[in-house]
């Protein structure tokens, strides 16, 4: 008998635990606008931690109903972005299937994926070798560039088996003000050597070369560019190195 009732009052802490933990993720949620929900894969996975589209770090313990996803397997997850080091972190991770619907009506859904761009095209460009986007659904001021980091909005429509881009920004972005242009090569270079840059795709003051030495006011996106992650996509001339 006593068995019973211990095991009973376990179950009981199961389940308020189960609940508490759905609270919390509800109150995130509604107190803080930097939390979004992500589609994607799981890229690594260890003993009790993993990495979703090789950027979204997750715990074992924030995976709901206990079952761990192996890696390739599709996932839904709750993102937060640090404030300090800005690196995202899953609070919850939910798996599914690739036959899976919802039960609510069938109309068309908004998804929001992480990528990167790995092509480019002229009239549309192309995301982690698995979807494409036109050009006209980019974010205003952002000229997508090989190697950005990007959020991309998809339309889904469940009877169809098909999504489609409407919105693509940059993941993340930064200003940095007062930065030095510190090294040219041919028409790239790097600021403060840590901020990629090309002519191809960088918004510059009309007129203006940049020049070593020269001290300018960037933005930036996040972007893997070789030993870099920052892609300067606009400059604008603060003082000359003449």
């Amino acid at each position: 008998m006593l068995r019973f009732i211990s095991r009973a009052l376990a179950f009981c802490r199961r389940v308020d635990s189960s609940e508490a933990k759905k609270e919390h993720h509800l109150k995130l949620l509604e107190g803080d606008t930097k939390l979004k929900t992500v589609q994607g894969v799981v890229t690594k996975f260890y003993s009790d931690y993993g990495f979703i589209d090789h950027l979204i770090y997750f715990r074992s313990d924030v995976v709901t109903g206990g079952v761990i996803p192996k890696v390739g397997q599709k996932v839904i997850a709750i993102v937060e972005e640090d404030k300090i080091s800005h690196e995202l972190k899953a609070i919850k991770v939910d798996t599914f299937c690739d036959n899976y619907h919802d039960d609510g009506p069938s109309d068309s859904c908004t998804k929001v994926s992480l990528g990167c761009i790995t092509s480019l095209m002229e009239g549309a460009d192309c995301i982690s070798h698995t979807a494409y986007f036109s050009v006209d659904v980019v974010c205003k001021d952002f000229e997508p560039y090989q190697g950005d980091r990007v959020e991309v909005a998809f339309s889904i429509e469940p009877n169809m088996q098909r999504r489609k881009a409407i919105s693509v920004k940059p993941l993340r972005h930064k200003h940095v003000h007062e930065a030095c242009i510190t090294s040219l090569h041919g028409r790239s270079g790097v600021i403060d050597n840590s901020i990629f840059f090309t002519l191809d795709s960088l918004k510059l003051t009309d007129g203006y070369i940049p020049q070593i030495s020269d001290i300018v006011n960037v933005v930036a996106v996040e972007s893997i560019q070789s030993c870099y992650i920052w892609r300067a996509i606009s400059m604008t001339l603060v003082k000359t190195c003449q």
